[in-house]
């Protein structure tokens, strides 16, 4: 048993290594003098560290401009989705209305519909409605989400029936029973769906590529894939670029992990 546990810990150590090494390289090679990543083979360190990458993306690119577009629709769209999506899916868990299943079961069939199929739909919904180049263009995609809507009303089944009645003796309003005892208790899923949108929205390449025309207006992958084009040999930069972009949200799963996990195998068994 000793060495069966040796040799799945180096399976694990292995797997994870090769997961690793791509994004371990990555860092690496945006501190590495210009050209020194096309030599053969590739260096795994730099000779000379150096942050001359860093600053000229962010003193010649634009780079700020970019994180700072990024980020904000990022975070006004999980307020958005959030705001919309967590009561809806309480609703439909808990509270009882007419053709509430029936609607239900409409929404999940719609799940099986590929999102690329609405888009030239919601672009010209949007092109006439004058919010095309625009943050609030960029961010309707993200207002509500029928994945979201099911992960909440799976979670809140779990939440029990007596509870909210004996909240409704005592007089609460459902304003009151939404806000006191049903936001505490869907707080990892919450946080998970929160977690979704989050990078799912700072990740987006095609919806802003497609909405928002101005250079001032791209968001992080736009603007770096716009910079590719510039700079195709300058490998050192681009690794630059993207360490900006996936550090945010790398950092961001790492400290919210804990809730993201027990959110995802709570809402695995719920319901």
């Amino acid at each position: 048993m000793k060495i069966r546990a040796i040799l799945l810990n180096l399976a694990v150590a292995l797997i994870a290594l090769v997961v690793l090494f791509p994004l371990v390289w990555m860092v690496s090679v945006s501190f590495m003098a210009t050209g020194e990543a096309a030599t053969f083979p590739p260096p795994l360190w730099p000779k000379v560290w150096t942050l001359e990458h860093y600053r000229d993306l962010f003193l010649n690119q634009g780079m700020g401009r970019y994180l700072w577009n990024s980020f904000a629709l990022a975070t006004l769209a999980t307020i958005l989705a959030l705001g919309f999506t967590v009561p809806a899916g309480y609703a439909f868990a808990k509270l009882k209305f007419k053709g509430r299943e029936r609607l239900f079961q409409f929404l999940v069939a719609a799940l099986v519909v590929p999102a690329q199929i609405g888009t030239l739909p919601l672009f010209l919904m949007l092109k006439g409605m004058g919010l095309v180049n625009t943050y609030a263009g960029a961010l309707v995609p993200w207002l509500a989400s029928i994945f979201g809507l099911f992960l909440v009303r799976q979670y809140a089944l779990s939440i029990p029936d007596e509870m909210l009645e004996a909240a409704r003796i005592d007089g609460a309003g459902e304003g009151q029973i939404f806000r006191r005892v049903v936001l505490p208790t869907l707080q990892p899923i919450i946080v998970t769906l929160g977690l979704f949108v989050f990078l799912g929205s700072w990740n987006d390449f095609l919806w802003p590529l497609i909405i928002l025309t101005d250079q001032s207006n791209y968001t992080l992958p736009v603007a770096l894939a716009s910079l590719s084009r510039e700079h195709v040999q300058d490998v050192e930069l681009m690794m630059a670029g993207a360490v900006v972009t996936v550090a945010p949200v790398l950092i961001l799963f790492l400290a919210l992990q804990r809730y993201y996990i027990r959110g995802m195998l709570a809402g695995s068994v719920k319901g």
